[in-house]
């Protein structure tokens, strides 16, 4: 059996981030990828935007995650790639790890694992579109891989449905290769994706984008043929006078992200029910001894950057907790939210662990021009910070100090949003 400190599974940008920290910090890393080469979702990721957070330049995706995929390799990291892991389980001494290649079945053993698995996304059936089953109904992502990774163009008159980040930019990418993007049709009052998303993508090229709006009804036997798109009420539920039928051979789904967990819940890792990821402290470790999370498989994030950020934090944590494995005993504090937070991680502090340097990331729950975050310890402020323009899609970023807390295992923090008005 192969033996390591630190086994990341996942190679996309989180996992890239973590082996290489782990691999600084001294750890013997593996890297386990299902498919046949690096780079995750970035490899079809062919528009710009990236980077500028982490190297204050413009990149595309290939271009990101490439210097990533050059610094793994010059370090001579183990990977294995086209390699499934089928099983895992928590030990005296780490984890053990089944794993099925080409080569055949493998046993891994490692005292710390770090899960970087993405996210997948909703499908056409999760959102409740009643109808046949014809070809033409995609979701963003799986468009994006035919138009730029297969070079084969899977529409020609499409309907939208969603505002999310992937599908606002495949109605531009569609439209510059010649397909004609009828509208985006979002079920919220307010658009799901960045703003810099809304302008470039669709008011740039005069793209219609229909809030309170859904796609009720696929229509088609071999081939799509039309959708049936209809206004909805406050409780986003279909008004039936509103309905009406568009012809198009193409409907294209950008309605949300899931976390991929089903590993981390077979070792028994608790999820959070509002990111649809684990729960986990600031060093990022879950509540299973030596499991730690990063990327989208911990919370969908809006910047590649902050996904490596993630990542390189459990990377180098993973290896510092194999490095002293079970010298430190846990001492842990929650972070309580109310309802003006849609989520915010980490859930919890550790308080054995160092203070100084806590990184939040957290959405509001409602749109606000004036905001302000707020933590109470034991009823008691300790810190607060104004914020301008807080939107549910768009993820905030809070590094803190809270070495001066003055906390214990008994505190009680709460994090709130406070209006303008409340405060």
């Amino acid at each position: 059996m192969n033996r390591y400190d630190v086994i990341v599974i996942g190679g996309g940008p989180a996992g890239l981030a973590a082996a290489i920290s782990a691999d600084r910090r001294g750890a013997e890393v593996l890297l386990i990828e299902r498919e046949a080469r690096l780079g995750g979702i970035l490899k079809q990721c062919i528009h710009d935007g990236f980077g500028l957070v982490r190297f204050g330049e413009k990149l595309s995706g290939p271009e990101y995650v490439e210097r990533f995929i050059k610094e793994f390799r010059e370090r001579r990291i183990q990977s294995s790639l086209l390699t499934f892991v089928t099983d895992m389980k928590k030990t005296d001494h780490g984890f053990v790890l089944r794993a099925v290649n080409r080569s055949g079945v493998h046993e891994y053993e490692a005292k710390a694992l770090v899960l970087a698995t993405g996210c997948r996304e909703r499908t056409a059936k999760q959102v409740q579109i009643h109808g046949t089953r014809p070809a033409g109904v995609l979701t963003a992502g799986t468009a994006q891989h035919f138009v730029n990774l297969q070079g084969k163009m899977p529409a020609r008159k499409c309907v939208i449905l969603g505002s999310g980040d992937i599908g606002l930019i495949m109605a531009r990418r569609l439209t510059l290769e010649g397909a004609e993007v009828l509208g985006v049709y979002e079920v919220k009052p307010t658009p799901s994706g960045l703003t810099r998303n809304i302008v470039q993508c669709l008011d740039d090229y005069k793209i219609p984008l229909y809030l309170s709006h859904t796609v009720t009804r696929v229509f088609g036997e071999q081939r799509l043929t039309a959708v049936e798109v209809a206004e909805v009420d406050e409780q986003m539920q279909p008004i039936k006078s509103t309905r009406k039928r568009i012809a198009c051979d193409t409907l294209i789904l950008s309605v949300g992200l899931i976390p991929e967990n089903e590993m981390a819940e077979k070792l028994g890792v608790r999820l959070d029910t509002k990111t649809k990821g684990p729960v986990c402290n600031h060093r990022f470790m879950t509540e299973v001894e030596g499991v730690f999370s990063c990327g989208n498989a911990l919370h969908v994030n809006d910047l590649v950057d902050y996904v490596s950020e993630s990542g390189e934090l459990s990377g180098t944590a993973a290896a510092e907790y194999a490095e002293k494995m079970g010298s430190t005993k846990r001492r842990e504090v929650s972070l309580n939210t109310d309802a003006s937070l849609q989520y915010l991680v980490p859930q919890k502090l550790a308080l054995s662990e160092g203070l100084d340097k806590v990184i939040f990331y957290f959405r509001s729950r409602e749109v606000l021009k004036q905001g302000t975050l707020v933590f109470l310890v034991d009823g008691k402020e300790v810190f607060h910070r104004k914020y301008r323009n807080l939107k549910p899609p768009e993820m905030e970023r809070l590094e803190l100090n809270c070495t001066s807390f003055g906390l214990s295992d008994a505190s009680r923090i709460d994090v709130q949003i406070k209006k303008e008005g409340d405060i």
